[in-house]
């Protein structure tokens, strides 16, 4: 078995008065009223003309700035709103990568979203598609029964750059913001200037602590980071219901695991002084168990800000149990390790506690997790003008219909842990258009896709106009950290194809 190299944390993340984010247990419905119950325990801050509220689930960032001093409800867009953030979180303002979202003029629930060019200098507004949205809202909320100017947003966090997954840190995010007021009249940035000089921006503190449903629970380790327990077969991979936080089929494990306890069991465990523990791995082919190293960090909060722990075991390979009373980044966090050394194959995992401080064995509990960390293969095998093979960077003219190209391509992932296939050409000013796509079904079983594929099928492939193209293959595995999919492979031919 391969061996595990020790993960080391010793970056340290500066914290200074956060906006901490509160985990939505179901999707908040923007649309819906404030009153409504959907921003109940959301996570709160106050700035001079109201409070800015926030959730978070693994796909979004719900957040409001509850503008409780706009009591005067006029139309069309001269209130608006500015909301910037820090998409490289270096607390400056970085051209083509920051981002601001501004309502368009005269749609108040239309979400315009732009890139920082300087400070004060913006891009136009960006047409790529884009699952965030806003709706204004003028009545009462938990922060004031008089009616009041609300802005309600749900942001995609891939568009600020921000990832559950990540194992190095709390995941978090730096904003700024601007409410305008026509009646009555003021202009409020929060903090001072944010737009010209980012140094002051406030942190946002995201939550990574989902309510999974105790019958979901494993009986000691309850999930591998989003998913429970319950969800893994005898075969290593998970599939969670549809709606779930992170919905994945017959999916494998890679990248670095989180093994969370089940909150009621180390809370009895913890209760009888029963807090040390042992983890151990056996590799593929049923080998012993061996003792599993890992050193992590986890971020525990003060009360005013997030301090940086350290957990590793002791000489003997023994680990300690953290409070499941201490408010940690992760909570009930066991053990995180890091599976880039290990082959592909079904492993066993063992979580085992001990009475006391003696080596009288307690409880335990053996995952079985298929672990994949290689990435499918793609090629583009060939390319064909009739019986021709067209050479990379070659000048082809297509004539009339029906002539032109077919391909041959290969999407294989041995393990059969393939997720999905995109076959695509792009050209022009940001142009592209599909050739094949193909994805995972259950019906497919351990997907190991294919080679020397032909495409299309029958007839010829012909491209939209006289220009040059550069033909992209993607494949992308169906394998989670326990938080998002990661793993994918992709390749590219380019062409210059004349249309006589």
């Amino acid at each position: 078995m391969a061996k595990l190299r020790n993960l080391s944390i010793t970056t340290p993340i500066l914290f200074a008065l956060p906006l901490r984010s509160a985990w939505a247990v179901n999707p908040v419905d923007i649309n819906k009223p404030m009153m409504a119950g959907d921003w109940d325990g959301a996570g709160s801050l106050k700035f001079s003309r109201g409070y800015v509220m926030a959730k978070n689930d693994a796909n979004f960032l719900y957040l409001t700035l509850d503008v409780v001093s706009d009591i005067g409800n006029d139309s069309g867009t001269n209130d608006y709103y500015w909301l910037s953030f820090d998409n490289n979180r270096d607390r400056a303002i970085t051209s083509n990568v920051d981002v601001n979202y501004a309502a368009y003029p005269g749609q108040p629930n239309k979400l315009g979203r732009q890139k920082y060019l300087g400070p004060g200098q913006w891009t136009g507004l960006l047409s790529d598609t884009s699952h965030s949205g806003v709706v204004q809202e003028f009545g009462p909320s938990p922060n004031s029964d008089v009616a009041h100017r609300m802005w309600k947003f749900r942001i995609e966090l891939s568009e600020i750059n921000v990832s559950l997954s990540w194992p190095l840190s709390t995941p978090y995010t730096y904003f700024g913001f601007r409410v305008k007021s026509r009646n009555p009249g003021f202009t409020t940035d929060f903090p001072s200037n944010f737009y010209r000089d980012f140094t002051k921006l406030r942190q946002l503190v995201l939550s990574r602590k989902p309510t999974i449903p105790s019958k979901d629970l494993g009986p000691l380790v309850g999930s591998v980071g989003l998913i429970p327990t319950t969800k893994i077969s005898a075969s290593g991979r998970a599939t969670t219901d549809p709606g779930y936080y992170h919905v994945v089929e017959n999916a494998a494990f890679g990248g670095t695991l989180n093994l969370i306890g089940n909150r009621t069991k180390l809370q009895q465990l913890w209760s009888a002084g029963n807090r040390k523990y042992k983890v151990e791995i056996a590799g593929p082919g049923g080998g012993s168990f061996s003792k599993l190293i890992s050193n992590w960090s986890n971020y525990r909060w003060t009360g005013s800000t997030y301090a940086l722990e350290s957990f590793s075991p002791n000489t003997y390979g023994y680990y300690q149990m953290a409070n499941p009373g201490t408010d940690y980044s992760i909570d009930d966090l066991l053990i995180q390790f890091p599976t880039t050394g290990l082959l592909p194959g079904l492993y066993s995992v063992k979580v085992t506690f001990y009475i006391g401080t003696s080596y009288t064995e307690l409880d335990a509990q053996v995952l079985r997790l298929y672990i994949d960390n290689h990435v499918p293969s793609t090629v583009i095998e060939s390319v064909k003008h009739g019986r021709s093979e067209v050479s990379a960077c070659a000048i082809e003219t297509i004539g009339a219909a029906p002539d032109g190209l077919n391909f041959q391509i290969t999407a294989n992932d041995p393990e059969g842990n393939l997720r999905s296939v995109s076959f695509y050409a792009t050209y022009g000013a940001g142009l592209s258009t599909s050739i094949y796509t193909e994805g995972y079904t259950a019906a497919k079983g351990n997907w190991a896709g294919f080679t020397n594929k032909l495409i299309p099928a029958s007839g010829n492939w012909r491209p939209p106009q006289s220009c040059a193209y550069s033909f992209v293959l993607v494949a992308t595995a169906r394998t989670t950290n326990g938080y998002s999919w990661i793993g994918k492979n992709n390749t590219h031919r380019n062409l210059t194809l004349l249309v006589g």
